[in-house]
């Protein structure tokens, strides 16, 4: 009997690599490596949804399920499906974003950053003369003219001084100064032993979520990453809420910051944990968010934001002590917010273009950052524009009757054939409830299949749509195959939510085609960004309207670009300086006081 051939695959951006048969399907050394691909027809193809791109190697011939499946420009460009390709050599794929379930997709956001390794802050190793009775300077002095035999003059943090003494003692008279490179004198905001690794933070403050990084300075590596949910949302979903909140309440800026600050504090300790490090080796941070989420983690006002012209407190760029804000890193260390725009559009959104090389494309690109708070940006013909668009938190399962955050047991994918209804659940769990990508599906579903008119009015003809409580709903799973024995629907209200939600989105869109005064078919590339972003299915987002009807070709899931771009700046002087220049060119646009706001806004609400 011939020995059957085995084959490597290298799942990237994963990381992983997997020994399979040829007689195997690139699905099959996914799953069996622990890395889960979108499949919810159980691997027959009639999904789409397990989309890779081969990079190296050779697959077996294209299945006529995959030339049904797939545009003649995926084919083009390399992608198969793989529940339907089987290697025929060692192969090398790059899976989307897309085509992983939700827990996979956050492993993509430590992909690595290209870009000059230029810190701030810099590693200087010491050896200081010890004093004697013939030598009595301080030990100040010893340290800042050890320092300028190596480099030019510093002044010293006091936090730093706070503790020398004891520390160039314990330390032998050797230490390794970290140096904060200024346009002003340089400053030592940290005093390590020789040969300690440097690191910096990079975190992007989302309106629902946080997501952090720790990141070695010395070569950009991304150590360790966390996200967890923003504890502001108790004091309200958005961010008109949590002004409100510091309007009527009389220390409420102050316990906002407190709340954002205390959380970010566990989250470091938690990364510090993981990697073997001391916070006080964390000796630069870049913090990004939207304009609210900035001034409330700076402590500045927000009052004026909340109502017209929404102005911002502060637009240019800050350098704030980490030790005024109570974060617990080094004590001498300052935390860099680049500058906001206008309105709501902030600091997030000049990273998200910054990463995503929008502001410097000679194409015609839009970009969307979406969230509770979604960001848009136009490039095109030389100039920047942008947009904020209140999307609210539908899309994070909020304000849907089922409706639940990320977590096992959602229901993320939702296929309707014929009547069948085909579901996939985070983890494979019995479905609990459904998540913002999964209520997204499923309405665009129901819009293919007839259930929803382009109204989002249910259809009562139609099975599994039933009234309760005199309202009508539709329902996804029933006992006894969920997980806490009750059904999970889909209601009017649901539906409503998402209309509101795809709306604002679409409205951002339009309007900034128009002030360009181009339409949809000249877009070279559509940049979708943000948890959110990577989680939808682009074609469920271009049968509900919230999207244009382009090839899907022409779309680029980038998962969490706010974050990649706060890493970028913490690692790179330049691209510090090109964050400032984004700021300065980009136009901002007002959607609220616009005068097709009304008439667009009305339009989008239509399914289709």
């Amino acid at each position: 009997m011939p020995t059957l051939k085995t084959f490597q695959v290298d799942l990237q951006p994963i990381g992983r690599r997997a020994e399979i048969q040829g007689t195997e399907t690139l699905l099959a050394a996914a799953q069996s490596n622990g890395v889960d691909l979108v499949a919810i027809c159980g691997g027959d193809g009639s999904c789409g949804a397990c989309r890779v791109r081969l990079i190296d190697g050779e697959l077996s011939a294209l299945t006529s399920t995959e030339e049904y499946e797939l545009s003649a420009a995926d084919i083009a460009a390399g992608y198969r499906l793989a529940c339907q390709a089987r290697p025929q050599s060692d192969v090398r794929i790059d899976i989307p974003p897309a085509s992983l379930t939700a827990p996979q997709r956050t492993q993509i956001e430590g992909q690595s950053i290209d870009v000059p390794i230029d810190p701030i802050v810099t590693p200087i190793d010491l050896q200081i003369d010890p004093p004697n009775l013939t030598d009595l300077r301080s030990d100040a002095t010893r340290l800042s003219e050890a320092l300028i035999q190596q480099t030019d003059p510093a002044s010293i943090e006091y936090p730093v001084l706070a503790d020398i003494s004891d520390r160039l003692r314990a330390q032998n008279w050797t230490a390794r100064a970290a140096v904060r490179r200024t346009a002003e004198r340089p400053s030592i905001v940290a005093l390590l032993p020789p040969q300690t690794r440097l690191l910096g933070l990079a975190v992007d403050i989302g309106t629902t979520k946080l997501a952090a990084y720790l990141i070695d300075l010395s070569n950009g590596e991304t150590l360790a990453r966390a996200g967890a949910m923003n504890p502001q949302i108790a004091y309200g979903e958005d961010v008109v809420s949590r002004i409100a909140y510091t309007n009527h309440q009389p220390e409420g800026r102050q316990i906002l910051q407190r709340k954002l600050i205390d959380a970010l504090n566990v989250i470091i300790g938690n990364l510090c944990a993981e990697t073997d490090a001391a916070r006080e080796q964390i000796v630069d941070a870049v913090v990004v968010g939207n304009t609210a989420m900035h001034h409330l983690f700076a402590g500045l006002p927000v009052q004026q934001l909340g109502t017209a012209p929404y102005l911002a407190a502060v637009s240019e760029r800050l350098n704030v002590r980490a030790r005024d804000v109570g974060l617990d890193i080094a004590r001498g260390a300052s935390i860099y917010l680049p500058p906001n725009i206008a309105g709501y559009v902030g600091a997030d959104h000049v990273s998200m273009l910054l990463a995503s090389g929008i502001d410097a494309t000679s194409k015609t690109v839009i970009g969307l950052d979406i969230g509770t708070n979604t960001e848009i940006g136009l490039a095109s013909g030389g100039r920047l524009l942008c947009c904020s668009c209140a999307s609210g938190p539908a899309f994070e399962g909020a304000h849907i009757q089922d409706g639940m955050r990320a977590a096992p047991g959602a229901i993320e994918r939702v296929q309707i054939t014929d009547g069948e209804i085909r579901l996939q659940t985070i983890d494979h769990q019995p479905p609990i409830g459904i998540c913002g990508s999964g209520i997204l599906d499923a309405i665009a579903e129901m819009v293919v299949s007839g259930i929803l008119n382009e109204r989002g009015a249910l259809q009562v003809d139609r099975p599994r749509v039933r009234l309760q409580n005199g309202k009508r709903e539709f329902v996804l799973a029933s006992p006894p195959s969920t997980g806490h024995g009750r059904d999970v629907v889909v209601t009017g209200q649901d539906v409503s939510e998402i209309q509101l939600a795809k709306a604002a989105i679409r409205v951002g869109f339009d309007t900034l085609l128009a002030e360009a005064g181009i339409t949809c078919e000249a877009l070279d590339e559509v940049i979708v960004a943000g948890a959110f972003g990577t989680y939808l299915d682009l074609g469920s987002a271009i049968r509900v309207g919230m999207f244009p009807n382009l090839p899907l070709s022409r779309f680029r899931q980038v998962g969490n670009a706010a974050g990649m771009g706060a890493k970028q700046m913490l690692i790179s002087a330049e691209r510090r300086k090109a964050a400032a220049e984004i700021a300065r060119r980009v136009e901002y646009i007002e959607l609220t006081t616009h005068k097709e706001f009304t008439h667009r806004f009305t339009n989008a609400l239509h399914l289709g």
